[in-house]
């Protein structure tokens, strides 16, 4: 029934986009070219056309880039038409102003070098890697810990090399306690040597308690006809990296800290993992316990578990604006700090982006998590 409604949903997006799109080609031709005539109409259906069939992967980079420019399109139509109704109530003493701006609007300079800017900016933004921090503070007797979450790098399909050990190297300055990778580090476009270099470089970060990862949805390039490699050669790649994998297991760090990792919830939940209460059946509910799930899926569950802290990441913040903003609208953990009960949450918008270059929604970040608790005279603030 889903994909019913999905691919109905599809249908109608795809027939709005290409009426839309053939009104805004023909507008445009009749603007250049103004004495075209009759074949301005088959002309116009023609590219509108040829337009939607090179957007019908919507992850593809020529879609995102295409769903832009008519977005802008659309944007200045309303523009237009507000314009128009204020044309009308100051007379012939706008008159001037608004011819200028029928002509930028009718040549479709503005829409196209609004949509430029916004690319050039995605571009640039993806390519910008920032530390966001968070203080977390329990009451549970516990001293301070700082831990630093590094999520859906994606490596080897949008950053290069050098950004990440340019990272790799400043997290290992802040002296963490633990580094936990969560999810996504390779994807489908990840050659096998690509997968050993991002765990051999993320698995030499120096820490106190050593890397530690869990599952994403593309690691094991699921969605790939042709794999670039093994599951065995993905844990073997991890192993000697230094990184040691939590797959619905959990371990001790120091005697205060309970650090565990759930399998991906894949999509729609079905994945067969275990429940949390069963992955913390034998740990101490008095330490301070965190979990480590790619997708922001089952806070409640977590909570009921008894699990403090909760970090995902999956989301991308969205990546493409408006869709984190859709998400959080629609009542999904998008990005940034939850609450439940005494349970907290954290989404990162991850290291990188998926599917193209392109950030126009949020930035690319790690994470360093501080966690304050009331142990070695430290004084905890409830609520926090």
């Amino acid at each position: 029934m889903n994909r019913i409604v999905m691919l109905a949903l599809f249908l109608l997006v795809a027939a709005a986009a290409g009426t839309y799109s053939f009104f805004c080609i023909r507008r445009l031709l009749k603007f250049y070219f103004p004495r075209m005539g009759r074949l301005r109409h088959w002309l116009s259906g023609l590219c509108a056309a040829l337009l939607l069939l090179s957007c019908v992967n919507l992850w593809s980079l020529k879609a995102v880039v295409t769903l832009h420019i008519l977005a802008f399109f659309f944007v200045f139509d309303l523009l237009a038409f507000f314009v128009r109704r204020l044309r009308r109530r100051f007379g012939d003493t706008a008159r001037p102003a608004y011819r200028r701006l029928r002509i930028l609007y009718r040549s479709g300079a503005l829409a196209l070098l609004c949509a430029a800017l916004l690319l050039g900016y995605g571009l640039y933004n993806m390519k910008q890697v920032i530390r966001t921090e968070y203080e977390i503070f329990t009451q549970k007797p516990i001293g301070n810990y700082r831990i630093v979450l590094i999520t859906d790098t994606h490596y080897d399909t949008i950053q290069d090399t050098a950004l990440l050990k340019e990272k790799a190297e400043e997290i290992s300055g802040l002296c963490p306690d633990a580094v936990i990778l969560g999810g996504d580090i390779a994807d489908e476009g990840t050659a096998k040597e690509a997968m050993q270099e991002v765990f051999r470089v993320l698995g030499g970060i120096k820490s106190t308690y050593g890397t530690w990862y869990v599952y994403g949805n593309h690691d094991l390039q699921p969605y790939s006809r042709e794999k670039q490699y093994t599951a065995e050669e993905f844990e073997a790649a991890a192993r000697a990296g230094g990184v040691r994998i939590l797959c619905d297991s959990a371990a001790e760090l120091g005697g205060e800290l309970i650090l565990a990792g759930r399998d991906d919830a894949a999509w729609g939940g079905n994945s067969g993992r275990a429940a949390a209460e069963e992955i913390l059946s034998g740990a101490d509910r008095g330490k301070y316990i965190i979990m480590a799930d790619h997708q922001p899926a089952g806070l409640e569950e977590n909570a009921a578990a008894g699990v403090d802290l909760m970090l995902s990441g999956h989301t991308h913040a969205g990546q493409i604006w408006p869709a984190g903003t859709l998400l959080e609208l629609l009542g999904n953990y998008n990005y940034g700090l939850y609450k439940h009960g005494d349970s907290r949450l954290i989404v990162s918008s991850g290291f990188t982006g998926w599917g193209y270059p392109l950030r126009t929604q949020a930035h690319c970040e790690y994470v360093l998590i501080t966690i304050r608790g009331t142990g070695a005279g430290n004084s905890a603030e409830a609520g926090m």
